[in-house]
């Protein structure tokens, strides 16, 4: 008997050691990666904070924006980086492609140039490339294999969203469920978890103040659950129409303007022209501040959604840098808090639904949206935005940001597709192989 309780005990002694190691790897990894992601995350922040400010104190920058351009699409030329983007980023964990370290300073660079020269942009496609490149490098330092090199790209991504936004809930589960709509790596959970919480806390102690607003939610009551499914199912309609403005002015500028240089001189004298016809600066840039005011004033101009998506769609598919995030978050509240008080909703937590509803729809990620909800605008109101992320997820059909983003399972059914976004339609072919290399596999 003695031998098999030896072998046993043996046997248990590896399991330990087995997970220990294990853990203590990605707490060193994940450590490293969030550190390095809230030094540089934070240092973006500010940079992008001071080029607005410095525009806002000197209007005569827009005219710079042609200038800017041609500067961004030079650096990426000659860093080699031209082309690359967010979808790289997450080809790179799906098919583990490599990920030059020059994508780092070329998306540092363009979209603070963007920003300073009024360039209609967010920030988190510069998070998730920076963050996804910063975890990707720091892999290879420690010598990863293919697999936790994937791992480390989504804990760079997500600690570089969290030092940017100060959602480390969101971000964790973002980075976690964006890559494969269906599945969540939850052996990424705790890579992802340290480094957002390492970024958050680095992001906090060099200043960078998390975003945060003040709504009052309504009691929880039937009527008011219909409402906001109504507003959710508007959302996920202006979700589509968000994604679809985007790839279709990228794809269009491309083709009809196929130099780069001339396309982004032609973009930026568009955005300029769009200015003084706007007669306002408020679609310039990322336009948190407009957010803040339809959210915690409840005043939004009537077109405000559809001049940011235009200015938007302009921008970035002129070769200008930056994300669509925040500009969804733009849309989404500008929209809310005008369709809001028609459907009888609060206009300020009809903007904050509103914001929440259009980024779930744009990036298909309800449980982050969720979570989103809560570190944004606290959790009184978390059924109403649980009810307004479901409808605008389903509803919002196989669209997104992401080209390379999959979707594994039906959204109508309990059925695997494993389909590419805005590649997929319901109604259409239900079964398609899978994408080779990726982690499903």
């Amino acid at each position: 008997m003695e031998k098999p309780i030896g072998e046993a005990f043996r046997n248990f002694c590896g399991r330990v050691l087995l997970y220990g190691k294990a853990l203590g790897k990605w707490l060193a990894v994940a450590v490293v990666i969030g550190a390095a992601c809230g030094v540089i995350g934070s240092a973006f922040h500010i940079g992008v904070h001071e080029a607005t400010a410095l525009r806002g104190a000197h209007p005569w920058l827009l005219w710079g924006l042609p200038l800017a351009g041609l500067v961004i699409v030079g650096f990426y030329k000659l860093t080699k980086t031209e082309g690359q983007g967010t979808n790289d980023i997450i080809d790179a964990v799906h098919l583990g492609k490599g990920l030059t370290i020059f994508l780092l300073p070329a998306i540092f660079l363009g979209t603070v140039l963007t920003h300073l020269c009024g360039g209609s942009a967010g920030r988190e496609g510069a998070a998730l490339q920076m963050g996804g490149t910063i975890g990707h490098q720091a892999g290879r330092l420690f010598h990863l294999d293919d697999r936790d090199l994937r791992t480390a790209t989504m804990a760079g991504m997500a600690a570089f969203f969290s030092a940017l936004f100060g959602t480390p809930l969101t971000a964790t589960v973002f980075a976690m469920v964006v890559i494969s709509i269906g599945v969540m790596y939850h052996a990424a959970f705790i890579p992802c978890l340290t480094a957002s919480l390492t970024a958050y806390g680095v992001s906090l102690a060099m200043g960078v103040e998390p975003t945060r607003f003040t709504v009052s939610m309504p009691e929880l009551e039937v009527v008011m659950l219909l409402k906001v499914a109504a507003l959710a199912a508007l959302c996920a309609m202006v979700s589509i129409l968000f994604c679809n403005t985007i790839h279709f002015a990228e794809h269009q500028m491309a083709k009809r303007i196929p130099n780069p240089w001339v396309r982004v001189v032609a973009g930026g004298f568009a955005v300029i022209a769009l200015t003084y016809l706007c007669g306002t600066t408020d679609y310039n840039g990322a336009g948190m501040e407009v957010v803040t005011r339809a959210v915690e004033a409840g005043t939004a101009h009537p077109a405000a959604f559809l001049l940011k998506l235009l200015f938007t769609a302009i921008t970035l598919s002129a070769g200008f840098k930056g994300g669509e995030v925040v500009p969804s978050f733009f849309v989404g509240a500008t929209f809310g808090c005008v369709l809001g008080p028609l459907l009888g909703i609060p206009a300020g937590f009809a903007a904050a639904l509103g914001l929440v509803a259009v980024f779930c729809g744009a990036v298909n990620c309800p449980v982050a949206s969720i979570f989103l909800s809560v570190e944004l605008f606290g959790d009184g109101g978390m059924l109403y935005f649980a009810l307004a992320c479901g409808i605008s997820y389903m509803l919002s059909g196989y669209n997104g940001l992401y080209s390379s983003q999959t979707i594994l399972y039906s959204k109508l059914k309990a059925q695997y597709i494993n389909v590419h976004t805005n590649a997929h339609h319901a109604g259409g072919p239900h079964a398609e192989p899978p994408v080779q290399g990726s982690l499903k596999e």
